[in-house]
């Protein structure tokens, strides 16, 4: 008897085992095959748009993933700095085999925390309430909590032309029975398709014909624990080419061999990330489209060709490769396939990632209708943090929309749902400009150091950080400048608008142009790196960022606004028709939840209020 069992050893899986385990639970991971732990069967990296902003926030309540990024990056690149910072982000290049080490050797060495090497067939429940699980073996395994994240292994089939093979990714296999014994539990599961495309040999491509893409020339982390990185001079480059007359042309030739045009796709694919034959057939306008190529590991004479993900027959795609400047002689270490499986339905979990039908059961990962590492592991941190908390009988953690966008994924998926891969954006986050890479520990740390999953060491020079960013900004307020100080000589030899009168170093740095490294030369004290851009930030934009928590407040006021369990919506007066099945479906916690369901709209929530309170005056 152990108290949580965690199906699957994916990103989604690591994390909640070792939140399970960090968290003083008695915790059994499975996996179908222990070498293949926190493996990258896709994209050889992390972060990007939204997601590296989640896995800063990963790291800020105490997960792994950020950690094990930066340790085996191979290049650093922030991303979107021309823009605001309510949408820069940190993206990097893995080396998917230390990574995988990285993690394996966390794991396994993780104190409280058991690897099993055995395939689960079985959810095993009793009066509504789980209790184990089922091994291939015939074992039965008995927990107090079950945390299901298997990924693209349910059911899963390998899709290369009119070909169809029982497969997970990798050729690793796949598991017909846990999905079943799902639906025998009443949970309803539907089918989801992803890709990935081919790897070819790094020699045999000619870069002479791409163009380069190098990182990024700055000290750049996912961690707070991160002290250095490798150096610019050795990070690893990628690259850039484009698709072609040529290639369109041999796409559309073959579409009827795709197996996403065959027929044979039952699933739904991902819209933010499809097969290059599905950018030709929705984009038919476009006369090229990006292919980046990217090392997979130091250790590999391999490339993965990032956006041509395809289901082609092998000789199509070939052909398909050959056609791209660079590639024209490039060999094929691995083909490109598609990949079908089973998903449950994600309005059928609670906030907490608890399933509904089925007490004590959480699922996390690509299981619950998502796509992405990233995604994954941050369900797979919260779904551990409140299995313990349960166990514990202490209150959920629930993330806001304005405190992460782990809690923006989360709140959409069990509140909207989907019908097809789940890829978080910066654009589905209404606050994005409170949800930001640099302040991701401001926002969650203290979660982090109140579930005893960051130290107190830790903890200590996170304030001591906090106190400095305080101290630095009333600093500023007593430094002044006025038209004779040398700094007016600095802003008009630099075509700058000279100062009229004086201002504070505060009131300066408002002004577009003005940074801190500016600032520097004629102040007394010297201000740490990460401080002066967290200075900046809540300077410049102080008014933005003012508005944005108010109108948050608004939001954290409905969500405050407890719905009762037992609400039959059915009986609540001039509901219209859609909101009373919509509500009854999802029986959305609080009242801000309900306001966020597709179809329920404005009227609905006045409705609901003036129940809520006729409903109060009677009891």
């Amino acid at each position: 008897m152990v108290d949580v069992i965690v199906i699957g050893g994916g990103h989604a899986g690591v994390e909640a085992a070792l939140a399970c385990a960090r968290m003083k639970k008695k915790t059994l991971l499975y996996s179908m095959n222990i070498d293949m732990i926190a493996s990258m069967p896709c994209n050889p990296s992390v972060g990007g748009p939204a997601k590296g902003i989640v896995v800063r926030e990963i790291d800020a309540l105490g997960g792994e993933m950020g950690k094990a990024a930066d340790a085996t990056a191979l290049q650093f690149k922030m991303l979107n700095t021309n823009k605001g910072p309510g949408v820069q982000c940190l993206r990097v290049q893995s080396d998917k085999l230390a990574y995988k080490k990285y993690m394996q050797d966390v794991v396994l060495s993780c104190e409280n925390l058991e690897v099993r090497e055995m395939c689960v067939e079985k959810v095993l429940a009793e009066n509504g309430k789980v209790k184990g699980v089922l091994q291939k073996d015939g074992h039965e395994e008995y927990s107090q909590a079950v945390i299901v994240t298997s990924g693209t292994y349910m059911s899963s089939c390998i899709l290369v032309g009119h070909t169809s093979t029982p497969s997970g990714p990798d050729q690793e296999p796949t598991t017909n029975a846990l999905s079943q014994s799902l639906r025998d539990l009443g949970i309803t599961t539907f089918r989801l398709k992803t890709g990935t495309p081919a790897r070819v040999k790094t020699s045999s491509i000619d870069f002479s014909k791409t163009e380069v893409q190098p990182g990024s020339d700055a000290f750049l982390a996912f961690s707070t624990e991160t002290k250095s990185i490798r150096p610019f001079d050795k990070q690893a480059l990628c690259y850039l080419t484009y698709t072609n007359a040529k290639t369109h042309q041999i796409i559309r030739d073959n579409l009827d061999k795709s197996a996403m045009y065959s027929g044979l796709v039952k699933g739904v694919g991902p819209r933010y990330c499809p097969s290059i034959e599905d950018k030709l057939v929705r984009f038919a306008d476009k006369e090229r489209h990006q292919i980046f190529l990217e090392p997979e590991s130091e250790q590999l004479d391999t490339t993965y060709i990032q956006g041509f993900s395809t289901s082609m027959p092998h000789d199509v795609q070939e052909d398909m490769l050959h056609s791209l400047a660079g590639l024209e002689h490039c060999e094929i270490e691995k083909y490109a396939y598609a990949i079908e499986y089973d998903a449950i339905d994600p309005l059928q979990c609670k906030p907490t990632l608890e399933n509904k039908l089925v007490e004590n059961l959480y699922t996390a990962g690509q299981i619950n209708g998502t796509s992405g590492y990233e995604e994954a592991a941050g369900q797979g941190l919260m779904a551990g943090i409140n299995a313990c908390l349960k166990l514990d009988h202490k209150a959920p953690l629930i993330l806001h929309r304005d405190e992460a966008y782990i809690g923006v994924l989360i709140d959409d998926l069990v509140t909207k749902g989907t019908q097809e891969p789940y890829r978080l954006l910066t654009s589905r986050a209404e606050y994005r400009l409170l949800l930001r890479h640099d302040n991701a520990d401001q926002r969650l740390m203290s979660y982090g150091h109140e579930l005893g999953l960051i130290s107190e060491e830790r903890y200590a020079r996170y304030k001591q950080k906090l106190k400095d960013i305080e101290d630095t900004k009333a600093y500023l307020e007593t430094v002044r400048f006025t038209p004779k100080s040398e700094i007016n000589m600095f802003l008009k030899a630099n075509g700058y608008d000279e100062l009229k009168e004086g201002v504070s170093a505060r009131e300066l740095l408002k002004r577009p142009n003005v940074t801190m490294y500016m600032l520097m030369p004629y102040l007394d004290r010297k201000v740490d790196a990460e401080v002066s851009r967290q200075l900046e930030i809540d300077i410049k934009y102080e008014g933005y960022i003012l508005k944005a928590k108010r109108d948050a407040k608004h939001l954290r006021d409905m969500d405050n606004v407890v719905l009762p369990t037992d609400i039959c919506y059915d009986e609540v007066a001039n509901l219209s028709l859609e909101a009373r099945q919509k509500l009854a479906k999802v029986m959305p916690l609080t009242m801000g939840q309900a306001s966020r369901i597709s179809g329920v709209n404005p009227a609905d929530i006045a409705v609901l209020a003036v129940y809520l309170e006729q409903r109060k005056r009677k009891a």
